[in-house]
């Protein structure tokens, strides 16, 4: 999660120094100060007012049952919470035992269960649930990105518990604050600017005037795409910002309609 969030801070002009005290890195902003801390802690220190904002995983904001506000869903490190058990085992059979379900996540786990109306006895983990199975756990419930390490461990899903990605949250009391509101405010508006730039591509290209109706008419973009007319009555050129994936199959479609010099470039910023 570190990654995504510093990559974040550092395209929204928040660039992050690491510095000889690690877990506190020093921000290109005077009005910010930052710790370093597990996923697994954030919601309830911003809860308790030990920090104004914060960033964490969905699924540890559930788990501790923290009362933050949700400010925005970075979508970073996107995973789901699952529960999976051998290969081997009968999915329809597996919930009419006495389990023992290895997992980090202990709050979730017992109400998923409870609401199953299983028998079990939860087995606190930390860290590498999927090494319990068959031996030290019939079940385990933990997090997945893609389900590879599951399979590699000869695991099958059997239920999904949440789906969790990176959120931006914050302490309600802090949002009371004119002063920090308005600076929280103003970090949502640049994290939602960068992620709407990373999912977007500009598209630019000469059109002769006999073809400008049709293509435009057909460019998927946010408003409608800036059109300018071209030096010597020689055409128009054109504009439009389009999702990062339409462009491969736009160009050549274009191309095909009679637009030229077509360029593809990315943004650092889209503020809607």
């Amino acid at each position: 999660m570190l990654d995504g969030v510093v990559g974040l801070l550092n395209d929204s002009g928040k660039t992050v120094v690491a510095n000889s005290r690690h877990y506190v890195p020093d921000i290109a902003d005077d009005q910010l100060e930052a710790k370093i801390m597990k996923p697994q802690n954030v919601a309830p220190l911003v809860e308790r007012g030990s920090y104004d904002i914060g960033f964490t995983g969905r699924d540890w904001v559930v788990e501790t049952g923290a009362r933050v506000v949700e400010l925005l869903d970075l979508g970073l490190d996107p995973v789901r919470i699952v529960a999976a058990v051998p290969e081997s085992e009968d999915e329809a059979e597996v919930f009419r035992r006495r389990l023992v379900v290895a997992t980090e996540y202990e709050n979730m786990a017992r109400r998923f269960l409870e609401e199953r109306g299983c028998d079990f006895v939860l087995l606190r983990t930390h860290g590498a649930s999927e090494a319990f199975p068959p031996e030290d756990s019939d079940m385990i419930i933990d997090n997945t990105a893609t389900g590879r390490t599951l399979k590699e461990h000869r695991l099958k899903i059997v239920a999904v518990l949440l789906e969790s990605s990176t959120r931006f949250i914050a302490n309600a009391a802090a949002l009371e604050d004119a002063g920090k509101r308005e600076k929280i405010e103003e970090l949502t508006m640049l994290f939602a600017a960068v992620l709407n730039a990373r999912r977007r591509v500009m598209l630019e290209m000469n059109v002769p005037a006999d073809k400008l109706e049709a293509i435009v008419r057909m460019l998927p973009c946010m408003r409608s795409p800036t059109v300018s007319p071209l030096y010597g009555e020689a055409g128009f050129a054109v504009k439009a910002a389009v999702k990062r994936e339409e462009a491969a199959r736009l160009i050549p479609l274009l191309k095909k309609m009679g637009a030229s010099d077509i360029l593809e470039y990315s943004f650092r910023k889209v503020v809607i």
